[in-house]
């Protein structure tokens, strides 16, 4: 389907990036292309905008985004902190939400439009969500072409959610009205940011955006932008999100959180993030220091900045990185990193199963990151809300451990530091055969491959995560100098009834993806759980079936870890070595974690 709808100039819509921009005309704006008829000329993405998706609240049929006259709130969108103009960072992109939305067309209805992007880059971001005037679809897919500078060109696939219907654990934003000529509707509305891979090291010329898919549904791009490496960076810590939970609510306090890194360098830089967040969450001030114990600091906390701020707004969402600091960071350290909310904050995206105790000042205590005592931290929190990431810089790059709560570190010792992602970064720091790669935990406690257990929008006190499959973009193929991808899952899905096949299918995916874009994709087979509840004979006969996959992939794989036969008991294999059981029969204790990690191969992380 393909409505034609007036056109005309917009604000630049890709932003921080290389883009090469016409400059707009100075007097009459050039005719637009005929609808339909695709742009041979590329041009920057805002001048081929030719619909308004966003309207105010008190003209709700300004604006028609799927030919029936329903649009996005402008009201809405601003509660979100996606205001027109604003960049917006998605899994380490830059995109610019439209100036001109809610005043003028603020997104492209793909037909194969030529839109003019040079740089560089490892993947293409686009900001999109379809639409149907029938109501709620399956959404939109195209197949557009990536032109390069020397003359070559590859397609690609552009696959875009409904708007109305989309999955709310892949989304950017959700927003909780439709507009429409006669009112205001209480009906979920969400737009999607979808990455596609590029060749690497090839400057990008132009990207031509698929044909019309069809009479079904439209498919809608409001921005692009190109996704660039982070050269000399590597990741030193990370954690995954895996739900939004309420909280005090926390008003005018400050966090210090506690978390260990893997590798070291000379500056520092650290990730925050609004992950399933329905508003902005505002950053007073941040600092990071070296613990000493407990709250305490070894010195004064150094400031850190973003963009140039001592503070900072993060959109629904959306994630920020502070900027580079001078602060030597020590290999194998334990970190404080502390920012003040002035608040209230209700709800928080989090990551529940830190096995690390952090602190928390008291309500009302004001910001208080740049003590170097322990005094005004009153509280104790066992979770990291907000906090996803700390790079430094220099370094090879980084393997990613993906993963349940075995990978989490549940039933290891708290604040020990003996989960096998840390057994594993220590091994790395004491040999030069291979890289001494960063380590990044992106283990989840309760996660499945193939199915949500948080859901992905909403106020939830399930911490499961949303699925493998649907995290991946942002706990792995993002993650600052991943090299390699450890993926050590599935226990879960079994656990919960999932079919061999639907994991294996699941496991397949998910390895095809990493391995699209450039990554080392090691597997591990699945360990036993006999004799915790629900590790049945028929989830075990299950296992077998999807380790047999693990141990043959056929070429899915590019090398394997063999977790099951470190920590079974060989006398009885579907079951844990007693020695290495924590207790529960489920999560290896630290002997277990320390054997598996001890067992691996380190030259099958590079390859």
């Amino acid at each position: 389907m393909r409505v034609a709808r007036p056109w005309t100039t917009a604000g630049i819509v890709a932003g921080g990036v290389a883009l090469a921009l016409l400059a707009p005309p100075s007097s009459a704006a050039p005719a637009a292309a005929p609808a339909g008829v695709p742009t041979h000329k590329p041009l920057p993405l805002e001048r081929l905008f030719d619909n308004r998706a966003v309207s105010d609240d008190t003209r709700p049929g300004d604006a028609d985004f799927d030919g029936a006259g329903a649009s996005l709130s402008a009201q809405d969108l601003r509660a979100a902190g996606w205001t027109p103009g604003r960049d917006i960072a998605l899994d380490a992109a830059r995109l610019t939400w439209p100036r001109s939305a809610g005043a003028r067309p603020d997104n492209v209805i793909a037909d194969g439009q030529a839109v003019r992007l040079r740089g560089r880059g490892e993947a293409l971001t686009f900001l999109v969500a379809s639409s149907s005037p029938n109501g709620p679809g399956a959404g939109a897919s195209g197949v557009g072409t990536v032109r390069y500078r020397d003359g070559s060109s590859h397609p690609y696939t552009l696959s875009a959610p409904d708007w109305r219907a989309g999955p709310a654990a892949t989304k950017a934003v959700g927003l909780p009205h439709l507009n429409t000529a006669a009112g205001q509707r209480q009906e979920t509305a969400r737009l999607y940011a979808v990455t596609v891979p590029l060749k690497r090291g090839h400057e990008i010329a132009s990207v031509v955006l698929p044909r019309d898919p069809g009479p079904a549904a439209d498919l809608h791009v409001f921005a692009a932008s190109l996704r660039q490496p982070a050269y000399g960076w590597t990741g030193s810590w990370a954690a995954s999100t895996a739900g939004y939970t309420k909280v005090g609510p926390w008003t005018d306090q400050t966090l210090r959180l506690v978390v260990h890194t893997s590798a070291g360098g000379p500056r520092a830089r650290v990730r925050l993030e609004n992950t399933f967040a329905a508003s902005p969450v505002e950053i007073g001030h941040a600092t990071v220091a070296l613990q000493a114990s407990g709250a305490a600091a070894q010195a004064p906390p150094v400031p850190l900045t973003f963009g140039g701020q001592p503070g900072t707004s993060i959109p629904a969402g959306a994630q920020v990185f502070s900027d580079p600091v001078d602060f030597p960071v020590p290999a194998d350290a334990n970190l404080l990193v502390s920012f003040h909310l002035p608040g209230p904050v209700a709800a928080v995206p989090v990551h529940s199963q830190a096995t690390q105790r952090s602190y928390l000042s008291a309500a009302g205590s004001g910001d208080r990151t740049a003590e170097p005592g322990a005094e005004s931290y009153t509280g104790t929190l066992t979770t990291w809300p907000f906090l996803t990431g700390i790079d430094v810089r220099g370094g090879p790059g980084s393997v990613v451990a993906l993963g349940d709560s075995i990978t989490d570190g549940t039933k290891s010792t708290n604040d020990a530091n003996r989960r096998w992602p840390d057994v594993l970064a220590r091994r790395l720091r004491g040999q030069s055969e291979v890289p001494a790669y960063g380590v990044l935990n992106a283990g989840i406690s309760a996660n499945r491959v193939v199915a949500d257990r948080y859901p992905g929008e909403g106020v939830s006190t399930d911490t499961g995560g949303v699925s493998t499959q649907h995290r991946l973009e942002r706990d792995v193929l993002a993650q600052t100098g991943a090299r390699t991808v450890v993926v050590f899952q599935g226990i879960n899905d079994l656990r919960w009834g999932s079919s061999a096949e639907e994991l294996i299918a699941g496991l397949r995916s998910v390895a095809a993806r990493m391995r699209e874009r450039g990554l080392r994709v090691v597997g591990a087979t699945i360990a036993p759980c006999e004799g915790e509840s629900l590790c049945t004979a028929d989830a075990d006969a299950r296992r077998s079936a999807v380790n047999a996959f693990i141990r043959d992939s056929g070429g899915a794989l590019d090398a394997v870890l063999d977790f099951d036969a470190v920590v079974r008991d060989p006398e009885h294999p579907a079951r844990i070595l007693p020695a290495y059981d924590s207790g529960d029969h489920l999560h290896p204790g630290d002997a277990g974690l320390r054997a598996m990690a001890e067992s691996i191969d380190l030259r099958k992380l590079v390859g």
